[in-house]
Order: C-alpha cells, then structure tokens, then sequence
C-alpha cells in the first residue's frame, strides 16, 4: 500500500464508503428514533459540525505535508507514543468493521438465510476480505469507485420512486422534541461521519496532495447529503420508524419500489449492490490496519499479515453471542469511540504538534 496512490475521486469515495456502510445498517433508526421529525434539520446542523472538523483537520495536517498522523505522533511523543497511538486506530478500524459486518451478516442470515449458520456468512466475507487484500490497493480502490457510485444512485433512485406514498408533513414539528434534543443531545450524531478518520491517513497516499482539501470538504459534504437522503426516505414513509426493522431498514424502503408489473421486488438488487459495498469497505479497512500495522513494525511483506488479519477480522465478527450484542456496539459504543479517538485524540495530537512546531521555529529565530 506504501506504493499506492490515490487518486482525488477514490480518496472522496473511500471517506463517504463509512458513511454509506453505517446507513445500510441502523444509522437511520437510531437517528429517527432520537431526533424523530427533527431528523433532517439535526443532519444539516451536525453535517456542517463535519465539515468544519475536515477543515480542522487540513489545517492542521497542511503544516505536516507527506506525513499521516502516525508521523506526526512520533514527532509529539516518540516512537512509544507512535506505538500506542498505531494500536488505538488498528483497534478501532478493526473491531468497529468486524462488528458491522456481524450486523450485516446477521441481516442477510434473516433477510434469506434463516437456517445457515452466522459462521459461514461471516467467512464468506473474509475470504472476500483475504481475496481483496492479495490485490494491489488500488485495485480495491478502484472496484470501489464503481460501486460506489452505484449505491449512491440507488439511494436517490430510493428516495424518488417512493415519493408517491411520501407524507411530507411529517417533518412537522421541525424542532421534534425540543432545541435541546436537537441541537443539544443531538451534537452525539456527527459521529456519523466515521470517515473523517482516514483523513488522518491520507497525506502520504494521495496523487496530488495539494487537493487534500478538496477531498476532505467534498467527501463529508457528500456524506451529509446521501445521508439526509436516506433518513428522508423512510421519515417521510413511516412514523417515526416503528413499522420498521432495525436491522437494514433502507432495505424495507426498497421493499414499497413498484415500477409497473415487470420492476417489482428491486430490493433483492438493493440487497446485492451492499453486499458489493460492505465487501469494499472491510477490504479498505483491513489494507489501512495493515498499513499502519506495517508502519509500527517495518515489516515490509504484507502476505503473512493478509491472512492474520482476515482472520482477526472473522474471529472478532463470530465474537458476540448475539445480534444484540454487535447491535449494541454499533449504536451505543462505536458513536464514543469515534468521538474519544477520531474528534479528541485525533486532533489534539495534531494541536500539539503544531504548537511544537510553532515553538521550534521561534526558538530557531531567537
């Protein structure tokens, strides 16, 4: 991966894949379900909270060119710190992927696989995982940018072919449950934008650095639009999301599509076009936990760490006893996690950094 370099449009779809992958499970639930008719306005408040942090981020970074936060870690604590910030990140893109695949495995096992066991849904994406991994990454970069896209499109196709049966008057009363649920208890839903933390990695890979912050305001833009597409689908559908599954609820949506007598059941095309998605997604994941793994230790083959990491990645998916358990994670966990290591430690690594930086150089000129 050292060798790779991304492109601006791959590096944009790469940061909005977290996003698209968080609403295929129960984003959209647990927005609707907090904020209710409030959902849309809360997406434009914390989607512009996002694009901010991206800005933050650029401006922070661009004092560092070529460097990742991994780099400038060593430069603010040395290579013990570069160590313990390395394995917090792996940690997180990990056991974070790991349990969003549970979820998506468990919503295919109810969906069409009531009788297969968990276990074998489960491998199936880690051999996917340990196939992409054999890849050069820009091989999976670039399957992504034709997937992507198609999700993306199928969204807004979502949002267009149900508005006949859409009841705008549910986005009234605009403030939901109150300014303060909305603008208040509602700050926790900028951890949507899970994809802000590969911005921290994307320095050293990008093709043409001095567009970084295109990719950084474009990417969590986008997100936040695809985003306020999905939750207005199913807010404008159902009441406040109780006739619906938690488990894949845009995939209820696609259920309603009835274009004539021949388009019907275009859900089962919904469903396939994620699995595409989801299998994109660990791929990427597992390829940066790789990276930053190889970086840490300066092993410089990835083949033995293909299998091990698809393999901790199966092992951490089949962990929980349950739906409830990775369900769990996903809602109430993951959402902290982002915001202690993404928003906090991410940035406050990178203030540090510049104020040492800044130091320096005034004790350069003195």
């Amino acid at each position: 991966m050292s060798k790779s370099r991304i492109g601006t449009i791959e590096a944009i779809m790469l940061i909005l894949t977290i996003t698209v992958i968080h609403t295929m499970l129960s984003l959209p639930h647990d927005i609707l379900s907090t904020q209710k008719s409030a959902s849309i306005l809360n997406l434009i408040y914390v989607g512009f909270i996002a694009i901010t942090i991206a800005f933050i981020i650029y401006k922070l970074l661009k004092k560092f060119p070529g460097l990742d936060i991994i780099d400038i870690s060593e430069l603010v604590g040395g290579k013990v710190f570069k160590n313990i910030v390395g394995i917090i990140f792996i940690s997180f893109f990990i056991i974070s992927s790991s349990m969003l695949l549970r979820n998506f495995c468990e919503s295919l096992k109810i969906i069409y696989y009531p009788m297969t066991d968990i276990i074998f849904i489960v491998a199936f994406f880690a051999i996917a995982v340990y196939i992409g991994n054999s890849l050069d990454f820009s091989a999976t970069l670039k399957t992504n940018l034709i997937i992507l896209p198609i999700v993306l499109v199928s969204i807004i196709f979502l949002f267009f072919a149900n508005m006949k049966i859409f009841e705008p008057e549910k986005i009234f009363p605009i403030l939901g449950d109150g300014v303060y649920n909305t603008f208040v208890t509602g700050l926790i839903n900028v951890t949507s934008f899970g994809g802000i933390a590969y911005l921290y990695f994307l320095p050293p890979l990008l093709k043409e650095p001095e567009k970084f912050k295109k990719i950084a305001i474009v990417s969590i833009a986008t997100s936040v639009i695809y985003l306020i597409f999905s939750v207005a689908t199913l807010l404008f559908m159902f009441s406040f999301f109780r006739t619906v599954s938690e488990i894949t609820p845009l995939y209820t949506a696609a259920r309603y599509i009835e274009i004539g007598t021949f388009f019907q059941r275009l859900e089962s095309l919904f469903l396939l076009i994620w699995i595409l998605a989801f299998a994109c997604y660990v791929s990427i994941v597992s390829k940066f936990s790789m990276s930053i793994f190889q970086k840490l230790t300066n092993i410089q083959s990835k083949k033995p760490l293909n299998s091990v990491f698809s393999l901790l990645i199966f092992a951490i998916a089949i962990f929980p006893k349950n739906y409830a358990i990775s369900q769990y994670f996903e809602s109430k966990i993951y959402p902290w996690c982002v915001v202690c290591i993404v928003f906090v430690l991410g940035i406050s690594i990178l203030i540090l950094a510049n104020l040492l930086k800044r130091n320096t150089q005034k004790f350069a000129k003195n």
